[in-house]
């Protein structure tokens, strides 16, 4: 019989009201909800209790540790975590836990699983139905949906299709005739694992606006930071009349600060190559995201850093599809 363990964070799907709100709540509180299970054996283990507002860099490492420990153990991982930055959870174990020998399952809900309208124990038998599947990588099983971790974006605070896969379609649909995937659209993965759990945090994302000040990557600099993420306009522009960001991207760049360019769009992706105001970044040296999503290139971003401070080196990093974040 094939075994399945549950990682637990969190997140609304645990929650129950107190007096300050939701709070997320214990794993017991979670299966006491889920039933009988049949069909497979499941392990169970809390790793934390937080709100995902609350999981930053240091419970990544915390997640990424336990699921590559368990890798050889189980025929698949389900980790139970917070809606709201799940994102950026799955997305980050992508390159910290290089080519998966197992399907990696991240779910969630939009309400409480002891809502009587929840979407937690739908989402929860979903995720299960992938585990099992053979299917090697890193995904977010949600509303129906099967989404590759590096193209998962959160797009609705309370819809229940609150994550959509952005620049290519979902990996699976779930639907009554069971679980459907397009294993053309899976990453061609590598054989030998590899775990990676180093990175710089110190990376910021900056979203223009039509009034900011250029001064800003001044004050990045001076504050330290190893790398910037621009989320510019459309196919990636960035003013260069009167608010004039081109000195501070080659004073960044001198510095050795890799900066990457991101689109504040959601789907196409970024191309520098198209208008002047691209044009421009891509002479000062940027590295252009493609058609990532931003918590794919944050995360990327950070993960780069982790590996080496060079910036030709984070560029070539950059220019490799590693889980699929990019065509």
């Amino acid at each position: 019989m094939k075994k399945i363990l549950l990682l637990s964070t969190g997140g609304t799907i645990s929650s129950i009201e107190s007096n300050n709100g939701l709070i997320p709540s214990n794993l017991n509180h979670v299966l006491s909800f889920l039933g009988v299970i049949k069909g497979f054996e499941l392990d169970t283990r809390e790793l934390m209790v937080l709100d995902s507002t609350n999981i930053q860099p240091e419970e990544w490492k915390i997640i990424a540790t336990a699921i590559y420990e368990n890798l050889n153990n189980y025929d698949g991982i389900v980790i139970t975590h917070g809606t709201d930055t799940m994102a950026y959870t799955a997305s980050m174990m992508s390159f910290m836990i290089q080519n998966p020998n197992i399907p990696i399952v991240f779910t969630g809900s939009q309400l409480p699983i002891d809502n009587e309208m929840t979407d937690a124990i739908s989402n929860l038998r979903q995720a299960f139905k992938m585990a099992l599947s053979g299917y090697r990588g890193i995904f977010v099983a949600f509303d129906k949906e099967i989404i590759l971790a590096t193209r998962c974006v959160k797009v609705a605070t309370s819809s229940f299709h609150a994550f959509e896969s952005i620049n290519t379609t979902p990996i699976g649909k779930i639907d009554s005739k069971g679980l459907f995937i397009n294993s053309d659209k899976l990453p061609a993965y590598q054989d030998e694992v590899i775990f990676s759990p180093n990175i710089e945090t110190n990376v910021f994302l900056l979203k223009l606006t039509p009034a900011t000040d250029p001064k800003i990557i001044d004050i990045l600099i001076n504050s330290n930071v190893k790398g910037i993420v621009i989320e510019a306009f459309g196919q990636g522009g960035i003013q260069f009349i009167r608010r004039d960001f081109t000195p501070y991207l080659k004073k960044a760049l001198k510095l050795n600060i890799p900066i990457v360019v991101s689109s504040q769009c959601l789907y196409d992706g970024v191309n520098l190559n198209i208008y002047e105001v691209g044009k421009k970044s891509l002479e000062n040296g940027v590295i252009t995201a493609n058609d990532m999503t931003n918590e794919s290139c944050i995360t990327k971003l950070m993960w780069a850093l982790g590996q080496t401070n060079d910036i030709k080196e984070i560029r070539h990093i950059f220019n490799q599809n590693i889980a699929g974040e990019k065509n």
